[in-house]
Order: structure tokens, then C-alpha cells, then sequence
């Protein structure tokens, strides 16, 4: 009966999903996109389940000491992960076991999950590559809430934290995260991400990491000065001298050089609150540091950089509302959208103690350049989120990588929810993507 009802959620999110994507069309959010994607019938797609563990702490630099009993020598030598790791049930019992208190967990997420199935389908046909996702999430509602600004009576304040950082375990504040579902593509020009991965990106230092980061550090750091950055985040070992120093980077030129030569690896994330309400995903990619792709994403923040003030409030006239407080959470949708629910903030509205606007607001239309490529539709039903994201082929930009019909490609995937980011997620182990030809996920053409 579980698994009856659990095809059925599935059915039911495919319809629900078909009728959102021509609704985007309508309305000339990624028209040309939505509408492709909208004609898929997946039921003819196969599908693929993908183990997806909870790492914690495992780094790249863990992967490679001596804690890391046994293996930490083949890692060295280049060997895959799945070397050692490739018994049946191998990602459930890392992940049931890392998730736990413990040396790769100082922080454990009470309730969090160490394991997750993610079911992947692919298509593709003259014009874009197709991938759909569907996972159960760990809570009874959608994951489409981020943070928010707070009046306390007398000014805003960001109110809600991902539920890693310590506020949130002290009981400060409350734990609010968009869910988002990530992949990392690889062309075969990144040296060792087809044997280990996304953990080539992941290295002591970043937030919520083993050593991490310092003010002074990051301030006194001549590669983040220079990229103007204020805080470490993915990295790939190519980009600094020592591969495990995330303070030794290379020089700008050599870096441009790598980047030229197409060595990054791209990432595009679907996000529940701060990209699907307008139809699209983010595009990014890791060399020296996450960045986003050039252009403009589809969110900006919506406090004023001096007065910490909100720049845009819901419009009243249209929604019958122009804040909410946080009895409403999870309670409907709460996105603001430039161009269809936003107006101007007005600071004499008569505003009260507690009442909430999102610290981001959305626009479809102020997405520009590179960063504007993909779309990426998500209903949640039952527990259970279906997203389809559509890449165009042919992308020819120089932070894109170029996929192409008879193309294989390195993949890691990773799923952020439970109101969580950084290492909070579960990720797989490297899986390939075959664009019509042999590969772990091959994705079928369509007429």
C-alpha cells in the first residue's frame, strides 16, 4: 500500500507539474523552456535511484589523513571512493552512521535523516538536456521557506538560520532553509572528480567545517582580497599550491588560465524559495570559489544595505495582507515577486512587533547573462518533491559546461532540506550522465 500511495504522489506531482509549466508559459516566464520541458511524458523516461549518505565532516583533507583508516592512502594515489565503498547498502549505513554524534559530526541535527533515495530521469532532445528528481523529504511540508526579516518594534533583523549554525542550537533562533537540489557536472577536464567527486570541493576552512575560517584570516588572505570575497567556500585543489590550504591560492592569472582551459566543474541548484516561484534554477560553478554564473540570478536581498530596512513589501491591495508573522509559516507560499506581488517598502505603514518580510525578493525579468540559462520547475505532494530542471545544449559561455548529444559526463548530486545548508546535506558518490549513449543515468532521446 506505501509504495501504491507513493506512485501515486509521484502521478499526481507529474500532473500538478505538466499544468505549472504551462502556466509559466503563459505567462512568459521561460516560455520556450517550460513549454519543451511540459511535453515530456516521463512515464516513458527510465528512471534511476541514486543513493544519496550524509557526509559531515569527511573533507577532502579528511579523506586523505590518517583518520580516515585504511583508505586514506588510496585516496591519495587518485582511487574512487567506490573502491572501498561499493557493497549494496554501502551510502545507508555511512549515512545512518555519520549523521550521529561522532568524529565526522560535532554538531548532530536532531531528526535528521542519514539517507535518502533520489530517483533521476533524463531527456533530451535537439535543443535542451531534461533531468528530473523526486525525493522524500524529512519534514510533513515543503521546504520553500527562507529567512526572513523581523520588526522587533523598533528595527528589522534577519529572523531564521539554517539549523547548523549555533544560534539555532542555542534556541536564539528558529531554523528556516530553502530545500535545493544540486548537481555538479564534470566534462573529464577536472582532475579526479570522476574517482571522488564533490569532495574535491569540500575542504576544511569553509563554513561549518573542521578549522574553519576566521575574520582576520579572510581579511589577511591575498586570493580573497583579490577576488573580493568574504568568506571560503568550494574549492577545487587545482587553484591553490597546496591542495589541502584553502590560503594558498594561485595567482588571478593562473586561475583564468584553468578556467580557460575548462577546468571547473559546473553547478546548478534548484531552490524551493529563491528560484523555482519564477520557474528557473541557479547556475554556478567551482574553481578557486563558488561563484554564480555571470549576469544576474533571478533573487537580490531585500534589505537596504545601510538602514537594514526592507526594500519591498507584499502588496496589500492584491493579497489582502502586506507582512506575516510567524504563525503563517508553512502556511501557503510566501514568496515576493517584483513583478507580480511587490510593491515599494513604505516604512509609515504602521508596522508592529513581529511582523515578517522575506530577506529576498524574486524577479524573473532582472535575470540576466549566463547566470539566467536554466529552468527548474518543483511541486511538492505527500512528502514528496518532483523537479524537473532543463539545460540548454550547446551552452558556448565560459563558466558553462557544453553538453551535447553523445556526451558523458561526471555527476554528483546532492539535497538540502530539513531547513539546512553547507555539509548538512546528503550527496552521492560520483555517478556518469550519457546523453543518448551508455552511462549509470542515460538519458533518452526524445522524438
Amino acid at each position: 500500500m506505501k509504495n501504491i500511495n507513493q506512485n501515486n504522489a509521484w502521478r499526481f506531482a507529474a500532473f500538478k507539474q505538466t499544468a505549472l509549466f504551462v502556466g509559466l508559459a503563459a505567462l512568459g516566464i521561460g516560455t520556450a523552456l517550460a513549454a519543451d520541458a511540459a511535453k515530456i511524458n516521463w512515464s516513458k523516461i527510465p528512471a534511476v535511484t541514486v543513493p544519496m549518505f550524509y557526509p559531515g565532516q569527511s573533507t577532502y583533507e579528511w579523506l586523505r589523513s590518517d583518520a580516515h583508516k585504511g583508505a586514506n592512502k588510496k585516496v591519495q594515489t587518485g582511487a574512487a571512493c567506490v573502491s572501498c565503498h561499493d557493497e549494496s547498502g554501502a551510502e545507508k549505513d555511512l549515512g545512518e552512521k555519520i549523521v550521529k554524534a561522532g568524529r565526522l559530526e560535532p554538531m548532530p541535527v536532531p531528526g535528521k535523516s542519514g539517507y535518502k533515495e533520489l530517483k533521476v530521469q533524463a531527456a533530451f532532445d535537439d535543443k535542451n538536456a531534461y533531468i528530473r528528481y523526486q525525493w522524500k523529504t524529512d519534514n510533513p511540508y515543503p521546504g520553500n521557506e527562507h529567512q526572513y526579516l523581523r520588526f522587533d518594534g523598533h528595527e528589522w533583523k534577519v529572523w531564521g538560520y539554517p539549523k547548523l549554525d549555533q544560534v539555532v542550537h542555542e534556541g536564539k533562533q528558529p531554523g528556516i532553509y530553502e530545500d535545493r537540489m544540486s548537481i555538479m557536472i564534470d566534462d573529464g577536464k577536472v582532475a579526479g572528480f570522476g574517482k571522488q567527486g564533490c569532495w574535491l570541493t569540500c575542504h576544511d576552512g569553509q563554513r561549518d567545517n573542521p578549522k574553519e575560517f576566521t575574520k582576520e584570516e579572510v581579511e589577511s588572505n591575498p586570493l580573497l582580497k583579490a577576488i573580493k570575497k568574504s568568506d571560503v567556500r568550494k574549492y577545487l585543489p587545482d587553484t591553490r599550491t597546496d591542495p589541502s590550504d584553502w590560503k594558498t591560492g594561485k595567482t588571478l592569472e593562473e586561475l583564468a588560465k584553468l578556467k580557460a582551459e575548462g577546468k571547473f566543474v559546473d553547478l546548478i541548484q534548484w531552490r524551493a524559495h529563491r528560484s523555482n516561484p519564477v520557474g528557473m534554477t541557479d547556475d554556478g560553478y567551482v574553481l578557486e570559489f563558488r561563484y554564480s554564473d555571470s549576469g544576474k540570478d533571478p533573487w537580490a536581498g531585500n534589505a537596504d544595505k545601510d538602514t537594514h530596512a526592507p526594500k519591498f513589501m507584499w502588496d496589500e491591495k492584491k493579497l489582502g495582507y502586506k507582512s506575516i508573522k510567524a504563525l503563517d509559516l508553512h502556511k501557503g507560499e510566501h514568496f515576493l515577486i517584483r513583478e507580480q506581488n511587490a510593491v515599494p517598502f513604505d516604512p509609515a505603514a504602521g508596522w508592529k512587533e513581529g511582523d515578517m518580510l522575506p530577506d529576498y525578493v524574486l524577479s524573473k525579468e532582472d535575470a540576466k547573462g549566463s547566470a539566467n540559462d536554466n529552468a527548474g520547475i518543483g511541486t511538492w505532494k505527500d512528502g514528496v518533491w518532483t523537479v524537473v530542471v532543463t539545460r540548454p545544449l550547446g551552452l558556448t559561455n565560459d563558466d558553462d559546461k557544453t553538453l551535447k548529444a553523445g556526451g558523458v559526463y561526471n555527476v554528483g548530486f546532492a539535497i538540502h532540506d530539513d531547513n539546512i545548508t553547507t555539509r548538512g546535506h546528503q550527496v552521492s558518490f560520483v555517478k556518469t550522465l550519457g546523453l543518448g549513449v551508455k552511462a549509470d543515468i542515460q538519458a533518452k532521446k526524445l522524438p
